[in-house]
């Protein structure tokens, strides 16, 4: 039997095939490690806040907004709990509003998770942003304070800095 490491697993998603992909992989460790899994899902108050300074939605929209995205993520995390990898493990489900690496960051610690397991892109890959500032991901591993295994989606080109020999 594995020796007992993580008791706590951090698995972020925002219910991408990446973060859905990493999901699968921390059930697996979970179940290993006889760990519990926190299941968080951030809501991006940040990127809603933008959109509505660019006029794209009204700033008297962003309660009934979050609102929405809290009913939807619900209803993401069921579909998630309802897979059959999810049997017969220990999950609670956790919701945050705010940047998502500083959440996720702050849920790892006050939860005490042993481990984060995460998808190392989402849902908005090639942003200005992720250019600027770095992806999620690399966030989460520098803030985090515990172990973050990044899980990439299988059958995604890996890209080679280098060409011609090893």
């Amino acid at each position: 039997m594995a020796e007992r490491r993580f008791e706590r697993i951090l698995i972020p998603v925002d219910f991408s095939p990446c973060s859905e992909e990493a999901f699968r992989l921390g059930l697996s460790l979970a179940r290993l490690y006889q760990a519990e899994v926190l299941l968080l899902h951030v809501i991006d108050t940040k990127s809603l806040r933008m959109l509505n300074r660019l006029g794209l939605a009204q700033p008297s929209e962003e309660k009934g907004q979050i609102k929405r995205l809290r009913h939807h993520a619900r209803l993401d995390a069921r579909r998630l709990l309802s897979m059959e990898e999810a049997k017969g493990v220990a999950i609670r489900r956790l919701l945050a509003e705010g940047v998502p690496f500083v959440e996720i960051a702050k849920v790892a610690r006050s939860e005490q998770a042993g481990l984060v397991v995460m998808g190392s892109y989402g849902g908005s890959v090639g942003s200005v942003e992720k250019i600027f500032f770095g992806s999620t991901a690399e966030k989460v591993v520098r803030t985090a304070g515990c172990p973050v295994l990044t899980v990439p989606l299988p059958g995604r080109p890996v890209s080679r800095s280098s060409k011609g020999g090893a």
